[in-house]
């Protein structure tokens, strides 16, 4: 079955950045739209962002949009997810899927899932 990779994450001090990558074996991200998500404690799992297959739609949430940044590298098969002024509020454990179409996050469904990688914003 086919799986993606998140790698990144990490403590960081509020202010700070840290920069998420989104992997899988092949060239399958390259053929899809990926999307970013997270769940905090106690929260249900929240869209992100999401990058289309050629690049050419990006969306992000209202939470997130100016401070984060998705991108896609599809020479080296990876998408990646800069976040700058984290804030500890963005604490969650973080997923990238493989979703059938890139829209709204709050539309966003993924089909093929990650296993997180953890952020937390900390002083």
């Amino acid at each position: 079955q086919v799986q993606v990779v998140e790698s990144g994450g990490g403590l960081v001090q509020p202010g700070g950045s840290l920069r998420l990558s989104c992997a899988a074996p092949g060239n399958i991200l390259d053929l899809n739209a990926i999307g970013w998500f997270r769940q905090a404690p106690g929260k249900e799992r929240e869209g992100v962002s999401c990058v289309s297959r050629n690049g050419d739609r990006i969306y992000y949430s209202d939470s997130v949009r100016g401070r984060f940044a998705i991108s896609r590298d599809n020479a080296e098969s990876r998408v990646y997810l800069q976040m700058n002024s984290l804030q500890p509020e963005d604490t969650a454990v973080y997923y990238c899927a493989i979703v059938s179409v890139c829209v709204e996050p709050n539309q966003l469904r993924g089909a093929v899932w990650g296993q997180g990688t953890q952020v937390t914003v900390s002083s």
